[in-house]
């Protein structure tokens, strides 16, 4: 896709899903960290309903540490793939404390280093919670990136770099919210509804499908 319509479609996502944030409720970097790691093939609505009781006695590092994996994992199992996911949580939460003082860490380097931390779960919490510029790639945004033709690559880190390259910097976290929402309204998994979409016109897999 040329510069121009990039362009174009930026302009008409940021117009279509203005205001677009986030969808993880959190009240600190710490929490949107933990957010983060129990949406992974888990919707943000079941994660905010888990983390609403989760957060209320345990959502700061030094209340999680208290509990051991069997017991997180009971609080957490309904988002699915629980018993890592509680591994994880609790060892990033221990580095967190023992490495980072108590605090999460603001840059990617050490965020990956974290457990459980990967790239996508780095760039959300640096956007969302530190306000630095990212582009976190989800299913959705690795699936509508490709099919419009405005990232494509064959893996998360591909996507990742051609979005980063294809669209402004300042715009980079916006962006990724703008995508996020077109793939959960019309650019869907199994039906993309082509009919009703704004961008259809610079769209790649539009194009390839009439």
């Amino acid at each position: 896709m040329d510069r121009e319509s990039i362009s174009k479609v930026l302009d008409i996502l940021s117009k279509t899903y203005a205001g677009a944030k986030c969808a993880l409720n959190f009240k600190s970097p710490y929490q949107l960290l933990i957010s983060t790691i129990l949406s992974a093939q888990c919707t943000d609505e079941r994660v905010n309903k888990v983390t609403a009781k989760l957060f209320k006695e345990y959502g700061t590092p030094e209340r999680i540490i208290t509990l051991t994996e069997e017991e997180l994992g009971e609080k957490i199992k309904s988002c699915g793939l629980y018993k890592n996911k509680s591994k994880n949580i609790l060892g990033a939460t221990k580095d967190i404390i023992e490495k980072f003082s108590g605090q999460v860490p603001n840059t990617m380097e050490e965020l990956i280093s974290l457990a459980g931390v990967g790239r996508k779960t780095a760039n959300v919490v640096l956007s969302n919670a530190f306000g630095i510029p990212a582009i976190a790639v989800d299913t959705h945004v690795f699936r509508v990136s490709n099919r419009i033709g405005i990232g494509k690559g064959k893996n998360v880190d591909q996507v990742e770099k051609e979005l980063m390259k294809n669209i402004p910097r300042e715009m980079w976290s916006d962006a990724h919210h703008y995508i996020i929402w077109h793939g959960r309204k019309v650019c869907k998994a199994r039906k993309p509804q082509c009919e009703n979409c704004a961008i259809s016109f610079y769209c790649e897999f539009y194009k390839d499908n009439l």
